[in-house]
């Protein structure tokens, strides 16, 4: 049952995800549990594969988890988990775009985080 209710999570993921242009499909496994693998098409070396499983100081709601182990988001929440991945999967470039449109001075292919440019 629970296998099913996460399969269930990962899907409503999925379909968040694929609103949003990024490539998403339930991956299942004869031998572990089941994974969402997310690509975004524009950059396909941009891909993440997330599970959805309890925390683990409590059984009572389930989180939707990075490949590294780190809890990502709510389940209750696809739409806001989808946001958090489409930012993650975005390439360098349009992050950049981002930030400058934020009034950030982006400086080479190295500088992601940028520094306030003094622009309003």
């Amino acid at each position: 049952m629970a296998h099913d209710e996460r399969v269930g999570y990962l899907e409503e993921l999925e379909h968040e995800l694929d609103t949003r242009g990024l490539v998403a499909r339930v991956v299942r496994t004869r031998s572990g549990p089941a994974f969402l693998r997310v690509v975004n098409p524009e950059a396909a070396s941009l891909a993440e594969d997330v599970t959805c499983a309890p925390a683990p100081d409590t059984r009572d709601h389930f989180y939707y988890w990075w490949s590294w182990g780190e809890r990502m988001h709510k389940v209750d929440d696809p739409r806001g988990a989808a946001t958090k991945l489409a930012h993650v999967l975005q390439p360098l470039r349009q992050q950049a775009r981002g930030l400058e449109a934020q009034g950030f001075e982006v400086r080479g292919p190295a500088t992601a985080g940028g520094r306030p440019s003094g622009r309003s």
